[in-house]
């Protein structure tokens, strides 16, 4: 697993390309396991803070629960459309995944039983449309081999 900040320092320029994607809008989704296993997606704030990605939670809500029960976790950035009549001009979209570790409240908080993490990240992903229009361009980071770059026509 690896901070946000390994992953710049590795691949610079794809981090920069998803950082910008994260960062182009306030809701992100998540996703956490509910306690039978299955999936739940939900809406969340995040921020890149001290060389992490960051969250929190409201006191008392299902998704802090579930995470506090199975820390795995998936991110995704705020899904920006392409244009239509040029599709490869589009910024794509980039997902993470990895275990939420809690961390301090921020010491001006007013939500006292609230919840704040860090991810631990085990993989990002980043997918475009490429150059002509008729590829999927998959780039992806782990921390096992690095970035890597492949394409789907």
């Amino acid at each position: 697993m690896a901070r946000w900040e390994e992953i710049e320092k590795d691949a610079p320029e794809f981090a920069a390309r998803v950082r910008a994607l994260f960062e182009a809008g306030t809701n992100k989704t998540i996703a956490t396991l509910r306690s039978d296993g299955s999936p739940r997606i939900s809406a969340s704030e995040a921020q890149f803070l001290d060389g992490d990605l960051t969250f929190g939670m409201m006191p008392g809500s299902v998704k802090l629960r579930d995470l506090r029960r199975d820390p795995r976790i998936a991110m995704h950035s705020p899904t920006l459309e392409p244009p239509a009549d040029d599709p490869s001009s589009g910024p794509g979209d980039a997902k993470l995944s990895g275990r939420a570790i809690e961390i301090p409240p921020p010491v001006d908080t007013p939500h006292v039983d609230a919840g704040f993490f860090r991810i631990d990240i085990t993989e990002v992903v980043l997918t475009y449309v490429g150059t002509p229009a008729d590829h999927l361009v998959i780039e992806s980071w782990h921390p096992a081999h690095g970035h890597r770059r492949r394409t789907r026509t």
